[in-house]
């Protein structure tokens, strides 16, 4: 059995947005909180993924920055000081004299009253672009963390999804010039996206491939493509941001006897799964009728946090009042 060397009431499993305002409010009902995460940093799939992108479905927010939204959610979550244990994988669960115990990867181990999994789409991996070959890290990227690096490049984005899109509109007031690449003449991207991107001028090639990326030591200089499966033609490109979906799991989570429906863990009104004092909420729970936004996480943190605070102290209130009545 791995050494237990942290003690809680309650472990969140995913340091995202969901499972910030998840500690955030835990720490509000009087718990203690650790955090774990694979990630080295907190946010999640925000932080890894679209730092830099804004986000414009957070109520009270008309936009706002993905490093942003995840600096304040740290800001507020750390007025209970959270425990974080990044870089770290939950890999066991078991019950054990009536609390839970979740190993860690690395072999130590979290004793918690209750554990809430708030792991999002689980661990996700980039699709590779089939051209992409030795130049990932030298020119080819999945991933913008920050948008100054690149500052008077020539980019070429290849998708047509809303991460591309999102890229596109997101590195054109940056870039000194901006294209995007798709293999089909239709867009999986939201229409009004695809609109905004259109209306700046940032062609759009379709359909059309990336055959070969050519350059040097320095990295990529530029790209050819294949236009309607016969036309050749070439872009100049320092960068090439390959927006081609990923591929995610639930890791180990998926052995944890959990009930799950297409990758997702199914949960109750409360939030409760099929395991006694485990909970699930943002992305990673199902139930019928679910719309996948942050928003909708964070109603569902309160939630679960909510309910086990009573599973954990039967004499506690399901509904604490409201936090704008305290002094």
């Amino acid at each position: 059995m791995a050494a237990v060397a942290h003690e809680v009431d309650l472990l969140v499993v995913g340091a995202g947005p969901t499972g910030l305002f998840a500690a955030y409010y835990a720490g509000f009902r009087g718990m203690s909180v650790a955090l774990v995460d694979a990630l080295p940093e907190p946010g999640g799939q925000v932080t890894a993924m679209y730092p830099e992108k804004m986000i414009f479905d957070v109520a009270g927010f008309p936009a706002v920055r993905g490093r942003d939204l995840v600096a304040a959610l740290v800001e507020q979550a750390d007025q209970y000081a959270p425990r974080y244990l990044l870089g770290r994988h939950a890999v066991e669960l078991s019950d054990v004299d009536g609390e839970l115990l979740v190993g860690l990867g690395g072999g130590e181990a979290v004793r918690a009253g209750a554990v809430l999994i708030t792991a999002g789409i689980g661990e996700f991996s980039p699709r590779p672009l089939p051209a992409g070959g030795d130049w990932l890290g030298r020119g080819v990227v999945h991933f913008i963390p920050e948008l100054a690096v690149h500052s008077g490049r020539d980019v070429v984005v290849v998708g047509g999804g809303d991460s591309a899109f999102d890229w596109a509109l997101a590195l054109h007031p940056v870039a000194r010039s901006v294209a995007l690449v798709h293999r089909r003449a239709r867009f999986r991207a939201h229409p009004g996206l695809v609109d905004k991107v259109e209306d700046l001028g940032v062609p759009l090639i379709t359909p059309a491939e990336v055959v070969e990326i050519r350059g040097d030591q320095g990295g990529v200089h530029e790209v050819e493509i294949e236009v309607g499966g016969a036309e050749r033609r070439v872009l100049p490109a320092q960068t090439v941001v390959a927006a081609l979906g990923f591929t995610a799991d639930l890791g180990p989570i998926e052995g944890w006897g959990l009930e799950l429906e297409k990758r997702a863990i199914l949960v109750d009104t409360t939030m409760r799964t099929n395991r006694p004092r485990v909970y699930a909420a943002g992305d990673v729970a199902a139930y019928p009728g679910k719309v996948k936004l942050i928003a909708t996480g964070f109603g569902e943190a309160a939630t679960a946090v909510n309910n086990i605070a009573v599973e954990l102290n039967p004499d506690a209130h399901l509904f604490p009042g409201h936090s704008s009545n305290l002094p």
